[in-house]
Order: structure tokens, then C-alpha cells, then sequence
């Protein structure tokens, strides 16, 4: 099997549909982790897809090749990614701690690609390529498999709402962007006890209204427009698979991930005495105090949703969450990133008060800049970080951290440079707790990178 190499990213396998993966290379795979299933023990494996045009194709390929390596393939249909992980990590005793889900998440339109869990473990680096190995080799286990559709949106809805208590009714803005969270999280939200205005809930593969990216503020215009308009207390937007979140207040505040792990796991920590919460590298300063406040004990780590993942089970820790939007949590759930479940938890905290906009409005904030990328040639990020780990002088900092990248903390806020995981691109942000602050270190820190790179050019990141 001849297959691209550079599909097999750091998290998942991620291509454009046509081009570089196809249905020859869904069945192929599907045989490869097939094949893995199998060696782990593993008797099923969960299938769902999201709503974009190629995922009926793909899914039906990838299922048939799941099924010539001998295993029971529980296929789910259209889901969000969450509702795949969900399944993976309730059905254990029936065997299927594995899943696939069919996604291109935030990319484009014309991508596709394929999120995995393996004997309940979101699989990442090495793993993802062995499946290529594996692929190339034509190495599979024959054995004839059966499949079966499943609905688990009902049982999924009733575990949310048996978790998660509003305590009085809420009027909320939901924008699923015309992803695949538009077919369950209005109805799940709106039977937690909320009145539910939906915007772009049908869901279209085409993306006609916006992408399905809630990280980039140009897609939360129609969001906080409807919010002013309807009167809404709350404006909720998905991503295009359901796993990431974005927030925005009355007054049209965005509140980035980074503060809405703030505000959650300041509520878990009263439950869960002294816990950890995890955050990754690019999230604000102003965490961590609050953490430490509130009696927590706060974990910086790297980026990268399959990483937090594997340190959550690591640490015991009840809640993790970074900047990009993945908010997991162990307490009351199965420690992986939901954002319809993010979204109950966050509207059971606000509606507790009458005032929801003046509570996120009210968490620490600072001036920062979003994500800077600068474009690399392939294998020059890793290089780039190297380097300046080596040459790199901030003598105001009081602490350099180098557990992803360099992160240097200062007094007044932090500079971040480190190598991204999924493209050829240096990722960089900037806080200050105030303006003046935030220039200072930018400019000290893009010194430092023109000394090791005098090409460094930067553009806020596109997601």
C-alpha cells in the first residue's frame, strides 16, 4: 500500500479527500488498526463520522476493512467525536474500549481525516505510525467480522442531564456552525432547561454560513450579534466535530478557553480538595494563582489534546483543559474533551447567578495576543526551539520553562515559542498585564528568534 506520509499527524491522520487519503486508504487503515485491535485483545471497535460530504464514503470503507480482521464493529453514524469517545469508554464489557471517528475537525471543507482511540487510549505519535507501517506492509489479521448500527444519542442525553443541574432556566445563543453538533446539542442543552435560540444547526459539509472554528474570532460574529439582539444571557459555538467550545458574554467579551477552565476548575476544586489541573503551555499566566488559591495544585504540560489526555490518567487529576479549546474532565465523567458536556457543566456553574456575563467578564484577564505562527520548512521548527534553548539569554525572566518549546515567565506576563505538532510552523504567544508589558516581551522575544532565524516572519495563526 502506498500511502502519503504526511497524513500521519502527531494526534490523527488528516488529509485532503481525493488526494492524499481516499476510500482505498479508509479500508486499508481499517484493517491496519483492525490488525492492532486484535493484538491488544480488543473484540469491537466503534464507528461514527461527522457531517462532512465524504465522511458516508470513508466510514463505510473504513468499517469494511474493521471488519475483515475479525472484529464486531459497532457502527454509530453521524456523531460528534465525543459521543465516538463516550461509547469507548462505557462499552468495556462488551469488549469495545476502541474507536474511530471520521473527521476533519476545524480543517477545510475538502479535508477528512480519522480520530482514534485503541483499547481505551486516544492513540498519538509513535502509535499513529505504526498504523502506517503497518498500512505499507499490507501486515493485517484476516477474519470475517460482523457490523450493527447503534443510536446512542439518547443515552448520552440522559447522562449529560443526569449529571448536570440547572439551577433555574437560561435563555443561550447556540452556533454549531453547521458541524455536527447542530443534530444533538440544542436538544441536549435545551432538556438540561434551557430556551434555546440555534443558529446554523443544520447540518451541511459545505459550511455555507461560517467554518465550524470557534478559536477564530471572525466565526463568533453571528453568535454575538444574535446574543445582543435575542436578549440571550449566553452564547455557546462548536467546532466542527464537537469536542472544542467557544464562549461569548452579552457585551460580546469572547472568553477564551484558558479563562473558562478558570471558572470550572475553581468549581471542581470544591468538591475535589487539593487536586491537580492541568493546562498546557500556551494558556495564561493568571491561572495558575487561582489554582493555587483555590487550593489546587496547578500542572503546566504540552499541547496537544492526546498528551493532556494520557497526563489526566497519569495524575488522577479531575480536570485539564488548554488553549485551544479542549476542556477534559475526570470528575463526574470519562476524562475526555466534550464540548456539549463542557457547555452543561459551564451553565450549571452560571446559573447560579443572575448575572452570567458579569462572572466570566469578572475572571483575571490580561493583554496577550492570540497565535502568532511563523511559517518553517519541514523539520525547521524543532530545530529553530533547539537553538534557542541553547543561545537564547532573557535575563528579566524569572523562570524559563522547557517542557514544550521555550516559555519564559515573567513578573508581568510570559513569551511562548515552541514547534508546532501538526504543520511546519513555529507557534508563539504573547501575555502582558499591560500593554506596555506584552510589547516589551514580544520584542525581547522576537530579537531572540531573529538571532536564529532572520527570515522570522509572523501571522496570527489560522486554525
Amino acid at each position: 500500500m502506498q500511502v502519503n506520509s504526511s497524513v500521519f499527524k502527531a494526534y490523527d491522520i488528516r488529509g485532503i479527500v481525493g488526494k492524499t487519503i481516499d476510500e482505498t486508504f479508509a479500508e486499508h487503515l481499517g484493517r491496519a488498526f483492525g490488525s492492532q485491535a486484535r493484538a491488544a485483545g480488543e473484540r469491537a471497535v466503534a464507528v461514527g463520522r461527522d457531517g462532512r460530504l465524504s465522511g458516508p464514503g470513508l466510514a463505510a470503507a473504513l468499517i469494511r476493512g474493521l471488519m475483515s480482521t475479525g472484529l464486531d464493529v459497532v457502527d454509530l453514524g453521524a456523531v460528534t467525536t465525543p459521543m465516538l469517545y463516550y461509547v469507548a469508554a462505557t462499552r468495556g464489557e462488551h469488549g469495545c474500549h476502541s474507536g474511530i471517528q471520521v473527521t476533519g475537525s476545524h480543517n477545510p471543507k475538502d479535508y477528512n481525516g480519522f480520530k482514534m482511540v485503541l483499547a481505551g487510549r486516544a492513540i498519538y505519535g509513535e502509535d499513529i505510525q505504526a498504523l502506517r507501517r503497518r498500512m505499507e506492509a499490507e501486515d493485517y489479521v484476516k477474519a470475517p467480522g460482523r457490523s450493527a448500527l447503534m443510536d446512542i444519542f439518547e443515552e448520552y442525553k440522559q447522562r449529560i442531564g443526569g449529571d448536570c443541574k440547572l439551577k433555574r432556566r437560561m435563555k443561550i445563543v447556540v452556533d454549531s456552525g453547521n458541524g455536527i453538533p447542530g443534530a444533538s446539542a440544542p436538544a441536549i442543552l435545551r432538556s438540561l432547561g434551557c430556551d434555546v435560540v440555534e443558529l446554523f444547526s443544520e447540518v451541511d459539509g459545505n459550511f455555507p454560513n461560517h467554518h465550524p472554528d470557534p478559536s477564530k474570532p471572525e466565526n463568533l460574529r453571528d453568535l454575538i450579534r444574535t446574543v445582543q439582539s435575542t436578549g440571550a444571557e449566553l452564547g455557546l459555538a462548536f467546532d466542527g466535530d464537537g469536542d472544542r467550545l467557544g464562549v461569548v458574554t452579552q457585551d460580546g467579551q469572547n472568553i477564551f478557553p484558558d479563562r473558562q477552565l478558570m471558572l470550572l476548575a475553581l468549581d471542581v476544586l470544591k468538591r475535589v480538595k487539593g487536586g491537580t489541573v492541568i493546562y498546557d503551555v500556551k494558556c495564561t499566566q493568571r491561572l495558575a494563582p487561582m489554582i493555587r488559591e483555590a487550593g489546587g495544585k496547578p500542572l503546566m504540560w504540552k499541547t496537544g489534546h492526546s498528551l493532556i489526555k494520557a497526563k489526566l490518567k497519569e495524575t488522577g487529576a479531575p480536570i485539564a483543559g488548554e488553549m485551544s479549546g479542549h476542556i477534559f474532565f475526570a470528575e463526574r465523567w470519562y476524562g475526555f474533551d466534550d464540548a456539549t458536556y463542557t457547555a452543561a457543566r459551564l451553565l450549571e456553574i452560571l446559573s447560579a447567578s443572575k448575572d452570567p456575563s458579569a462572572v466570566l467578564n469578572g475572571l483575571p484577564t490580561s493583554h496577550s495576543t492570540p497565535e502568532l505562527n511563523v511559517p518553517c520548512a519541514e523539520g525547521e521548527p524543532q530545530e529553530v526551539v533547539r537553538k534557542l534553548l541553547e543561545t537564547a539569554k532573557f535575563p528579566r525572566a524569572r523562570e524559563i520553562i522547557t517542557i514544550d518549546g521555550l516559555r519564559a515567565e515573567y513578573d508581568d506576563g510570559f513569551g511562548l515559542i515552541r514547534a508546532s505538532n501538526t504543520t511546519p510552523v513555529l507557534v508563539l504567544r504573547f501575555e502582558g498585564q499591560t500593554d506596555e508589558a506584552l510589547h516589551r516581551i514580544q520584542d525581547e522575544f522576537m530579537a531572540a528568534l531573529r538571532a536564529v532565524k532572520p527570515d522570522a516572519t509572523f501571522a496570527a495563526a489560522a486554525h
